[in-house]
């Protein structure tokens, strides 16, 4: 039982599982840019790109905040019991506390952990939709800041290179993976072709799904919705009324008629007297039927 409510707590606390795991992935390598950063202070390039990395960590990890504070079920108890208040430190642009990015990677490994592997397998292949989505922009991320690099890498010191400093690979890399392709900087050696052909590729993909998923959230329901509320269509006057009415008259000769049979057989008359009265009666029904088909077919006419 314990463990039951272990998991069924873990599942409350859980976002989206593909966000999690996408949460978890940026905090181990905010985690590992930071130590980069302490590191290789002496390269001027890397420690540019690796701010502007963090720079955009911090606002994801800030917006993490805030949409955790706004739908968790006890807002306080996320705060302090739930490592809220690190993840809030975490989110601010100083260097010393981005070592707090620890206790949100511990949380969502331990989510993660309780609700267990095979049900977050079963997540994935089932959301199709998010988990897609959340690959790409992880994607993007890795593309953004690696992608810098390695560009930065085999250009910089290339005959007639014109990325030769870390804001133009960051610019060079920002401009591709968004597919503007302003041209102003691009890469002269084969490596680094290679490298803008791989984040073109990843732009595509990325924008091309991030649109889809926008149109399936904004439009999707709009339209099964309009579907569900659209009025059954009106017969078209004629031929089409005709046959209902006169199934109609029909239906009603038809009850009529059993229902003189089931009279007569629980009057208890002999077989030749209730053969004739139904007889009689199974006429009378069926001349009704027919006027009232006449008159319904010359109302419908009349229409």
């Amino acid at each position: 039982m314990s463990r039951d409510r272990t998991k069924a707590r873990a599942r409350a606390e859980l976002k989206n599982t593909a966000y999690e795991i996408f949460i978890g992935i940026l905090s181990l390598i905010s985690i590992a840019n930071l130590v980069l950063v302490y590191a290789l202070r002496s390269d001027e390039a890397l420690q540019l790109v690796l701010q502007v990395m963090n720079g955009l960590f911090s606002a994801i990890f800030l917006g993490d905040f805030i949409y955790r504070m706004a739908t968790a079920e006890s807002a306080a108890r996320y705060f302090f019991r739930g490592f809220g208040w690190a993840d809030l430190l975490a989110s601010l642009p100083f260097a010393q506390l981005k070592i707090l990015r620890i206790f949100r990677l511990l949380r969502v490994y331990r989510l993660l952990r309780d609700v267990g592997p095979r049900t977050i397998w079963t997540t994935l292949v089932h959301d199709r939709a998010n988990s897609t989505l959340m690959t790409l922009l992880l994607m993007g991320v890795l593309v953004l800041q690696f992608g810098s690099l390695s560009v930065l890498w085999v250009e910089e010191d290339a005959d007639g290179a014109n990325i030769t400093t870390a804001s133009d690979a960051l610019w060079y890399t920002i401009v591709t993976i968004s597919t503007v392709g302003y041209g102003d900087q691009y890469p002269v050696t084969t490596a680094g072709r290679l490298i803008g052909t791989l984040i073109i590729v990843v732009g595509v993909g990325i924008f091309g799904t991030f649109t889809g998923y926008l149109a399936n959230l904004f439009l999707g329901p709009g339209r099964a919705a309009e579907a569900s509320a659209e009025p059954a269509a009106e017969p078209a006057p004629g031929a089409s009324m005709q046959p209902t009415a006169e199934h109609t008259a029909k239906g009603l000769a038809a009850g009529a008629v059993v229902g003189a049979v089931t009279a007569g057989a629980d009057a208890g008359q002999p077989a030749a007297t209730a053969s004739a009265a139904t007889e009689a009666r199974l006429r009378d029904l069926l001349a009704q039927s027919e006027r009232m088909a006449a008159e319904l077919r010359e109302l419908v006419n009349a229409r």
